[in-house]
Parts: structure tokens; sequence; C-alpha cells
């Protein structure tokens, strides 16, 4: 894998603070560097895993290859978690076959994957510095 960094920040300027962060997500495991790494960050459990409805959650689409570390800049203080999906084919969406994923994913805070998606507080973790690092293990089932 590469070790460029892929960046994304908040689209909204005026939701930066000055107690904003920084939110490293750390990325390792993947096992080719076809297609892109979505990166998906929430605050709301209601939309963890798939947090591509929540209007504030944050979101990077980043070329797998390039994808070791994605930051997130001008976090605010906060819950999060944060969910991966590395979307070989580059369809922007994972990929199932009956009821396992075809694609790699991850989590922070890595839980144990047992039936399903984990849910939001296995996953969460406290944005409460300048700086907060998730070091996420990608999975394959397939």
């Amino acid at each position: 894998m590469g070790s460029a960094i892929g960046a994304a920040t908040l689209v909204s300027a005026a939701e930066a603070t000055s107690s904003a962060a920084t939110l490293e997500v750390n990325i390792y495991g993947l096992r080719s560097g076809k297609g892109n790494v979505l990166v998906c960050v929430t605050a709301n459990p209601r939309f963890f895993p798939d947090c591509s409805k929540d209007p504030k959650s944050l979101r990077a689409n980043v070329p797998a290859k390039n994808a070791a570390q994605v930051s997130f800049n001008g976090v605010s203080p906060g819950t999060y978690a944060v969910a991966l999906v590395h979307d070989e084919n580059a369809n922007s969406k994972m990929d199932m076959a009956v009821f396992l994923p075809r694609e790699g994913f991850g989590f922070s805070r890595n839980p144990a994957i047992m039936t399903g998606p984990p849910k939001f507080r296995s996953a969460a973790f406290t944005v409460d510095t300048a700086m907060v690092s998730q070091r996420v293990q990608m999975k394959y089932m397939l």
C-alpha cells in the first residue's frame, strides 16, 4: 500500500471551533490496492454503520492504494464511531453475497464481529483532545 495521506474536511467551517480536533483513521490489513476505501464517521447511533444518510457525518472516498491514513480536520468534541468499506470494484457501496459482505470492512475500536455489524457503542470513542487516532483493521469474510 502507498504511504500517501487522504484528507477530508468538514463541509461547514462554521462548525469548527477553537476546541476542534483532528481525527486520524489509520487503516491496515487491506488485501489489495484495488478500488477505494469508503470512510464514514458519525456521532449519531441511528446512522451507524451506514452513516451516508447522516447529514452531519464526515465522509471520505480514498483510493485504496493511498488509504493508509485518512484525516478529518475540525472535528467537534463528542462521541463518534467510524465504519470503513474496502470498495474493491469502486461502485460506492458494500457488495453482498447472500448475507455475507463480498468486500472488506472495518470499524473503530475493532470490535468482534459475530452476526451483522457491531452496535455504535462497541465502536464508539471520544474526541476530547486536539488529536485523536483510531487504528482500524480491515476484515474480509469471502
